[in-house]
């Protein structure tokens, strides 16, 4: 993450090629292959959700920030319901694609990994259909897309707080919400909304993320990127004592997670207690100590990495097109597994070459979806009136034009919007 303020036209392109790498990392943990149990929380007690879902946030805060700043707040609100409204979407989308194809395949075939995925929806198939339409029911790997729609649908209204009272009321909020979602909020809301208005979807079908533990690490880079637009935001520094503490943390829990495994504990050991502290879920407290200590490092160090490392494009394709690559790994997933069923003993090679087909098809994805986001801008892009006599300037101008990863002239700053 960029330590100084980004101009508000600059794409960043560290961001996108960290998505990118989420995205990866995403796709090696849900594919069953050899590398699922070594290359998840490859970290640390952190996987890829906690760092796809952080920076994201942060992309919002900057780019609807930003909306803010050089328009309007009632822009931003539309910029954030449309995206919103363009994630349901694509959630719909898969949940249709998964009780149809999916569904009639892996059922007629008797898959064991797809009727263990589609257990609800085999005892209750209209409830679990108008329940996942209406972000209730909420199926393995299809539980994050709802998240991302709350989300973006009271974002808005988080960032107008934010612009009269302050970010610092907002993350105490939003900190506060996150320690009781640790002590069962999230159970306590579903029972108390069940005790007026019954629920048709039980509990442990609403989706594995607990929400009211996921939505401070959206806050928290919803804050870093709306902060990013202010012409006069200090850079993100940190003591030197900090940035040491977060190298040993890093270091410890980074060999502890190799060394042991990804559950901290042994479930029959006396510290089997301790293990709901690093839960990936409801976002224990250690995690979330793991996972700043990594923000720390990499807010502190990523700049000079990002000066002397060559450029990974590849990743920053996939990166700035992550909701249809995110959308095109799950799919990929899901005919995997009513393919070939959730087997993790495979031959090496079979592994490696399911592995390099599916990043060709994320790639090949965000590619087809880059060019057409760029042609559907050239082609809404009313033509110039020219004055009587004037020539049209050449199709193909003398000096290279900008592409979509080079950084465009600063804006001006523009004066903070009001409220309202």
């Amino acid at each position: 993450m960029p330590p100084a303020p980004a101009p508000p036209s600059q794409r960043s392109w560290e961001i996108d090629a960290a998505r990118g790498l989420m995205l990866l990392l995403m796709t090696v943990t849900h594919l069953p292959t050899r590398l699922t149990s070594p290359l998840g929380q490859p970290f640390g007690y952190v996987s890829a959700a906690e760092g796809f879902v952080l920076l994201s946030a942060y992309m919002a805060g900057m780019v609807y920030g930003r909306v803010a700043w050089r328009k309007s707040v009632a822009e931003m609100h539309h910029a954030f319901w449309r995206r919103a409204l363009k994630i349901y979407a694509c959630h719909a989308a898969l949940l249709l694609f998964l009780f149809t194809v999916i569904a009639f395949i892996g059922i007629r075939i008797e898959q064991p990994a797809v009727v263990d995925l589609l257990n609800f929806y085999v005892r209750q198939p209209f409830t679990a259909l108008v329940g996942g339409l209406l972000l209730l029911y909420e199926p393995p790997l299809l539980d994050i897309l709802p998240l991302y729609v709350l989300f973006m649908l009271a974002s808005p209204w988080v960032m107008v707080l934010a612009f009269v009272w302050g970010w610092r009321l907002v993350m105490l909020v939003s900190g506060l919400v996150w320690l009781a979602a640790q002590f069962g909020l999230s159970h306590g809301v579903y029972d108390s909304i069940n005790a007026l208005v019954p629920l048709p979807v039980p509990f442990n079908e609403t989706g594995a993320f607990v929400m009211w533990s996921w939505q401070f690490l959206w806050m928290l880079g919803l804050w870093m990127g709306a902060t990013r637009n202010d012409p006069n935001a200090p850079a993100f520094a940190f003591p030197r004592w900090s940035v040491l503490l977060a190298i040993a943390l890093a270091i410890f829990l980074m060999g502890w997670r190799h060394l042991v495994g990804q559950i901290p504990f042994h479930a029959d050991g006396p510290y089997a207690p301790f293990n709901p502290w690093f839960d990936k879920w409801a976002l224990g407290p250690m995690r979330m100590v793991n996972l700043f200590a990594l923000v720390v490092l990499a807010i502190h160090y990523g700049p000079r990495l990002a000066a002397r490392m060559p450029r990974q494009r590849w990743l920053e394709t996939l990166g700035s097109a992550s909701l249809p690559v995110f959308c095109a790994h799950l799919v990929l997933v899901l005919v995997v597994l009513v393919g070939l069923g959730a087997k993790y003993d495979r031959p090496w090679l079979q592994d490696i070459a399911l592995l390099a087909a599916s990043f060709g098809v994320l790639y090949a994805v965000a590619r087809a979806t880059l060019w057409l986001e760029r042609h559907q801008k050239e082609d809404t892009t009313p033509p110039a009136v020219l004055a009587p006599g004037q020539k049209r300037p050449p199709m193909y101008p003398p000096t290279p034009a900008r592409t979509a990863m080079q950084p465009a002239a600063q804006d001006p700053p523009r004066a903070k919007p009001i409220p309202g």
